[in-house]
């Protein structure tokens, strides 16, 4: 039978919102000017992070979770990168390895990076041009998840897609260490050039960084840390960089705690009693909606809410019975009774439900809902009639359907409540909980012939691209690799010429490209490759001894600028 949502269970979600609610402005405090004064007196000690799972490989031009992304801040640079501050201030790019952002030449295709002096991996090597050339040329040897979406706009790129391990990216990529430049040449001018160079599929490696995953071996890195050691079984251990002298505040700060450890396998229960006793600094997992009343109202102060241009979603194979069917993909989204979802989650005050990909408040989202009750700007509830109605139409009823999950309270919650919804529709359903250190690659193989799962996207960069493109386009479409990050299998090439369209004319006009991504977002929901369920807020629970707490809106908590002395 399916899961209706249960008046206790909303109001959980809503007494927390009340404390939480009060304590959103604590997300936003203030770094002072005096740096040196700050290090003089926080410096030193040991953070301790936890989670219920690791995140998979620690090697940054694969890993691709919002998990380890926050990590790379503090380990990595690329040329540019997103400015480590609070608030919005996080979404410009700041110089990081280059010594400024260049202004475009030969058409808007051309960009020279004069490289800075000084800087050394954390192995003790100085990084020059040739690293950086290097390290583009990984982004295909390695087979990267955005390689076709993010960098195929790279001259000598189609070569590199084809056949990584013969990459040179010549005369897309040009490095002089004589002269300390690196040139980069595009096929096409591309709006969001920076945007991609600064996420971690571009960070700068040593040019011997190995031509494979490197799945729990560190490679060296820039940044104010480095990382020591890693076992997904148990911790990943970073160190302060011996190596590392602050060129950018910006870009790469000098952290306060000298060493930082991330526990794996604590849940989320022994979690939290472990950062009331002081135990633990901070939890990467969302606490569990029957722990919020009591946090918000015991440790207000240690609570922080914080908002995130993200969705979760529930990707269907269009390759694989019964999701190859569109009808029955559609029942799904018709079905789905989103307050249910998001009193799952923790409440209204933590999430709210939506039946498009775009996030609210986001470039290109125009408010659509198709899959409702009552069609129209907002979800307004399940029409369960007319997803029964569907499923009779595609005479698909009796199948098997299994739906994977991560192995976490929230996730194994919103997997078993798919499923019923998946029985009532009448489909033979089960649910199947995979560690979280390796559910969101495993669902991206299409060897695994996962048919439908639950999963979390959180942006790389404000724009409409970064979803739709990302997510659905053609080219993040992968077959037999653990880098898909097209789970739904999805190829529309009327939608992808549309794509291309809209990605071009951000160059000139930017409101009219906004206005294409709109339509796009409704052309992907009428073909349902995949059924948004809510989009959620960060709530982040911290030790009374961590100070100095910094929400960046791009790469969420800045880690590095936290004290715990």
């Amino acid at each position: 039978m399916t899961i209706y949502l249960k008046p206790f269970v909303r109001r959980a979600g809503i007494l927390a919102a009340g404390a939480l609610l009060a304590q959103t402005a604590l997300s936003g405090a203030v770094f002072a000017e005096d740096r040196a004064e700050l290090m003089a007196k926080h410096r030193g000690g040991t953070m301790t992070l936890a989670a219920v799972s690791a995140a998979g490989t620690i090697d940054p031009m694969i890993n691709y979770t919002a998990q380890f992304w926050q990590l790379y801040q503090m380990t990595y640079d690329g040329l540019v990168k997103f400015k480590q501050a609070g608030g919005t201030e996080g979404f410009e790019i700041v110089p990081s390895i280059a010594e400024a952002i260049p202004e475009p030449t030969n058409d808007g295709k051309t960009y020279l990076f004069k490289i800075r002096k000084g800087i050394k991996f954390s192995n003790g090597k100085d990084l020059m041009p040739s690293d950086v050339v290097a390290s583009f040329q990984r982004i295909f040897k390695v087979k990267g998840p955005t390689m076709g979406s993010f960098y195929s706009g790279i001259v000598g790129a189609d070569k590199c897609i084809a056949d990584g391990a013969t990459c040179t990216l010549e005369g897309g990529v040009v490095g002089d260490d004589a002269a300390g430049t690196v040139t980069i040449n595009l096929v096409a001018p591309d709006s969001e050039i920076f945007s991609k160079l600064a996420v971690p599929h571009a960070s700068i490696l040593p040019a011997d960084a190995p031509a494979a995953d490197a799945g729990t071996t560190p490679i060296p890195g820039t940044g104010a840390y480095y990382f020591d050691s890693y076992n997904p079984t148990e911790q990943l251990v970073m160190k302060r960089n011996p190596h590392f002298k602050e060129w950018s505040a910006d870009a790469q700060p000098d952290g306060f705690a000298d060493e930082i450890v991330y526990k794996f396998g604590l849940t989320e229960e022994a979690t939290i009693n472990a950062i009331i006793n002081g135990q633990i600094d901070w939890m990467y997992d969302t606490p569990p909606a029957d722990r919020l009343p009591e946090i918000g109202a015991k440790y207000a102060s240690q609570v922080h809410l914080d908002p995130l241009a993200a969705f979760w979603y529930a990707p269907m194979n269009t390759n694989l019975a019964p999701f190859d069917n569109v009808k029955v993909r559609q029942a799904v989204n018709y079905a789905l009774d989103r307050d249910a979802l998001v009193g799952l989650f923790g409440g209204e005050a933590l999430a709210q439900p939506t039946c498009q990909i775009l996030p609210p408040d986001f470039p290109g989202h125009v408010d659509d809902c198709i899959y409702s009750a009552e069609p129209g700007p907002e979800w307004a509830g399940p029409d369960m009639d007319k997803a029964k109605a569907l499923i009779e139409e595609s005479g698909t009823k009796g199948q098997k359907v299994t739906v994977i999950a991560e192995d976490n309270a929230t996730s194994r919650g919103i997997g078993t409540y798919i499923q019923s919804v998946l029985t009532d529709l009448g489909y033979d359903a089960s649910m199947k909980a995979v560690s979280p250190n390796i559910q969101f690659t495993y669902i991206q193989n299409t060897n695994n012939n996962v048919q439908i799962s639950v999963s979390q996207w959180y942006m790389d960069y404000p724009a409409a691209s970064n979803f739709l493109n990302v997510l659905l386009s053609c080219a993040s479409f992968t077959p037999g690799s653990d880098a898909s990050i097209n789970m739904a299998g999805y190829c529309n090439k009327d939608l992808d010429a549309k794509m291309k369209e809209a990605m071009t004319l951000a160059l000139t006009d930017p409101e009219g490209a906004n206005a294409k991504w709109a339509e796009i977002d409704k052309g992907f929901m009428e073909q349902a490759p995949l059924a948004p369920l809510f989009t959620p807020k960060s709530v982040n629970f911290t030790s009374a001894r961590l100070g100095n707490y910094l929400f960046n809106k791009q790469n969420r908590w800045i880690v590095s600028q936290s004290w715990v002395q």
